[in-house]
């Protein structure tokens, strides 16, 4: 047990600043499983579970007594939710593998077909992401959440949204998850979580080549679906 105490406890020492190790390496998984991500691998989720696992542990500050002795509850919240919608992402994903495969000799082992949403859905993210920040403000609030509790309710939704829509594979999820870094970096600095927000630096650029990528790929896709279809092959009689 006092080993694993003092794994758990494991600090990195920069001048004054202390750095728990585990949120070091959860960020590690977390990059790890977008980076999967981005390459359409089914592996990205369950790597990045094990990353949102340490992480819960990193933002229950006053709960795990960590140097950081704040309680971030949308941060810690969303590693819950995490788990919850990456085993959503994880079944789907599975059954689009299965498809693709099936269809496609030449797919590589991806396990989603990237695509945009439509304006319904796309409506439907902004009045999530904006209704559900204002309902969720007041609660987190209660609950003694860091302030500003609205960029940390900002975040929870943000992150909810941007893994639902990548477990649908819809390219605007990575834009989503650059609405989340924009207000996360200055509140995890303010709170002292600096490990976590160098990451959300990093992964602000990160998302950005994700959403190219994934542009690219379902522009490339529905060139070859156009190019395949019944109206652009030869007619009979030419």
């Amino acid at each position: 047990m006092d080993l694993i105490h003092a794994l758990f406890d494991a600090q990195l020492t920069i001048g004054d600043q202390h750095l728990l190790w585990r949120e070091i390496v959860g960020n590690g998984f977390g990059l790890a499983s977008a980076l999967g991500g981005m390459r359409r691998k089914i592996w990205a989720w369950p790597v990045g579970i094990v990353g949102n696992l340490l992480l819960l542990t990193v933002f229950l500050g006053a709960v795990f007594a960590t140097p950081n002795p704040v309680n971030l509850l949308g941060q810690a919240g969303r590693q819950v939710m995490f788990v919850v919608v990456s085993v959503y992402g994880w079944v789907q994903w599975r059954r689009t593998r299965t498809r693709l495969g099936t269809a496609d000799a030449d797919s590589h082992g991806v396990a989603v077909e990237p695509r945009w949403a439509s304006w319904r859905q796309r409506a439907f993210l902004v009045v999530a992401l904006v209704g559900g920040t204002a309902v969720l403000t007041p609660i987190f609030r209660m609950l003694e959440s860091y302030e500003p509790v609205w960029a940390d309710a900002w975040i929870f939704m943000g992150s909810l949204l941007a893994t639902y829509g990548m477990a649908k594979g819809w390219v605007e999820f990575w834009l989503i998850w650059v609405a989340v870094d924009i207000v996360g970096v200055p509140l995890l600095v303010d709170a002292g979580f600096y490990a976590s927000a160098f990451m959300y630096v990093f992964y602000g650029a990160f998302t950005l080549v994700g959403f190219f990528v994934w542009w690219r790929i379902d522009r490339r896709s529905a060139a070859l679906r156009l190019a395949g279809s019944p109206a652009s092959a030869p007619s009979p009689r030419a």
